[in-house]
């Protein structure tokens, strides 16, 4: 890991912070998966239109490694709510299905600073219901056997999303919480001690949060998960987590609360990788040990094996 963030700091690639969302969103779109595994052959990939408000509807990708009626993972991608999309996690979400044995719908949730918050969180809630009442039966999958899951900022719309199921008496089998952010502030040890020359700098989380919330909303628990009231009777969750990541700390947190609160938890954390480590499959073993691990949260959880 320590080379690899060597050769990055080599290549001199301008920080996110230092550019528009329009410039850092190509510049993330052309290097997300150069150390990412090769994109496997499965036997579905499909383009797929999922309504999320009256007249509003967002792009999506599902990828399945059979045409049976498989249960569903909607994939939240990462990026700071500002940038990734459907190509950037599309080897990832391939990795995920081909292990695990489930379909896997990827979602372009609409990204800030041209749609705020709660823009992402209404969006992928939008898709969790509507795979849960019609959408998973109209593409010949099972939204009975329903996860959700993501990568950073699609980690804690994971979060949220898990909680707004719980509240609207949606089932849910599993949230899958690739090094999720939780807290409000950024005010957490680990975000002291990996702010700078860990992959995810300090600058550009506040960039991306500048982009999508405004200070005065922060503690609004969709934003923040961890502010929640309470997070009883919440799907049991995995937790991915990376030792050298200012997120860590949060997540930590936010498993603690749900342990506190009777909700089954596994968790991982893999040690000396940094933020988006899942990511880095070319690079680092644990990119593979950690899909492996989600993949197996999901199998256990949707298909009972």
């Amino acid at each position: 890991m320590a080379g690899l963030l060597d050769r990055i700091r080599r290549a001199k690639r301008p920080a996110f912070h230092e550019l528009s969302p329009e410039m850092a969103r190509a510049a993330y779109g052309v290097a997300a998966e150069v150390l990412d595994l090769p994109r496997a052959p499965l036997a579905r990939v499909e383009a797929v239109q999922v309504p999320v408000a009256p007249g509003v509807q967002c792009a999506a990708r599902l990828f399945a490694p059979s045409h049976e009626r498989l249960p569903v993972l909607l994939y939240l991608h990462g990026g700071g709510f500002v940038i990734g999309g459907l190509d950037t996690h599309d080897s990832l979400c391939r990795q995920f299905a081909l292990r695990a044995g489930v379909a896997v719908l990827s979602l372009d949730y609409r990204l800030a600073p041209e749609h705020r918050f709660p823009a992402a969180v209404d969006d992928s809630f939008a898709a969790l219901r509507w795979l849960a009442t019609e959408g998973a039966a109209a593409l010949g999958l099972d939204g009975s056997r329903l996860a959700v899951g993501g990568d950073s900022a699609g980690g804690t719309l994971s979060a949220v999303c898990a909680l707004m199921a719980r509240d609207a008496g949606l089932p849910l089998a599993l949230q899958l919480l690739i090094t999720p952010g939780t807290t409000a502030h950024c005010d957490t040890r680990s975000h002291e001690l990996f702010a700078n020359g860990f992959l995810l700098e300090a600058d550009s989380i506040r960039w991306f949060f500048d982009h999508y919330i405004d200070a005065a909303h922060r503690t609004d628990w969709r934003f923040a998960p961890l502010l929640a009231p309470d997070v009883d009777g919440v799907a049991p969750a995995c937790f991915l987590l990376a030792e050298c990541d200012p997120l860590v700390d949060e997540g930590l947190a936010y498993a603690d609360r749900l342990r506190a609160s009777g909700v089954v938890v596994d968790l991982e954390l893999y040690r000396g990788v940094t933020h988006d480590f899942i990511k880095l499959g070319r690079a680092i073993p644990e990119a593979e040990l950690a899909q492996a691990a989600g993949a197996q949260a999901l199998r256990r959880a949707l298909l009972d094996v």
